[in-house]
């Protein structure tokens, strides 16, 4: 499938042109030197790179900024560890970008709810919401509006609700092939399978703790 990057922010940006380099570290496979062959060629087709800023310049960037290394053999680069954990962070939020609203947890959604963060929207109480959601100052001025100060009352109707953002729960799992094709011509694949689901599994901890993670492997018997 021909890759054809999105429009680049601002034309040249480190920041654009690094993006779309770790999108294509995924489909090589972590090939950087493949990884630089493709950007080269859509940068002839699409133009991506101003006119004083070449291919020549982004790699000491990259370099210099610690997301790619030189290799073990003269000209040659690897990734490093800076790069695959942005890798990692890039597919998360990507994957958790567009959540619905279920179970309490630590993903933003685009709903109002029980969270941590206040927001300046305020609603009428509903049953079920929480007493320390109550605003105090915009209730007791409605119930002074609707009661008046001689006979003051504070009544359900008063009450304000100051919304909070909702964040969401999410559960994952992660399939791990562990077939003889694994290791099929002497080339390991189990290895990188399983520093995948590590590196998975910590990041998921540090970021989502409210998360689950579960890991299936699955062999020759299906």
């Amino acid at each position: 499938t021909e890759y054809i990057p999105e429009r680049v922010a601002e034309k040249g940006s480190f920041e654009s042109l690094r993006d779309i380099f770790l999108q294509l570290m995924v489909i090589t496979g972590g090939d950087v030197s493949e990884t630089i062959h493709w950007l080269t060629n859509l940068d002839q087709e699409h133009n991506l790179m101003p006119e004083d800023y070449g291919m020549g310049n982004f790699v000491d960037d990259l370099k210099d900024q610690g997301y790619i290394k030189e290799g073990s053999e003269e000209g040659t680069f690897e990734v490093t560890a800076k790069s695959e954990q942005k890798i990692r962070k890039n597919a998360l939020e990507e994957i958790f970008g567009k959540l619905k609203k279920g179970s309490k947890g630590d993903h933003k959604t685009p709903y109002f709810g029980q969270g941590d963060e206040t927001t300046t929207d305020f609603r009428e109480f509903q049953f079920g919401d929480s007493l320390d959601q109550i605003a105090l100052t915009e209730s007791l001025k409605n119930a002074q509006i609707n009661n008046g100060t001689e006979d003051f009352r504070l009544t359900e109707r008063d009450l304000e609700i100051q919304d909070k953002d909702f964040k969401a729960q999410t559960s994952t799992v992660l399939m791990i092939d562990i077939s003889h094709s694994m290791i099929l011509y002497g080339e390991d694949r189990i290895t990188p399978a399983k520093k995948v689901a590590m590196a998975l599994a910590e990041l998921i901890t540090q970021k989502y703790p409210k998360d689950t993670l579960d890991i299936i492997v699955f062999g020759n018997d299906a």
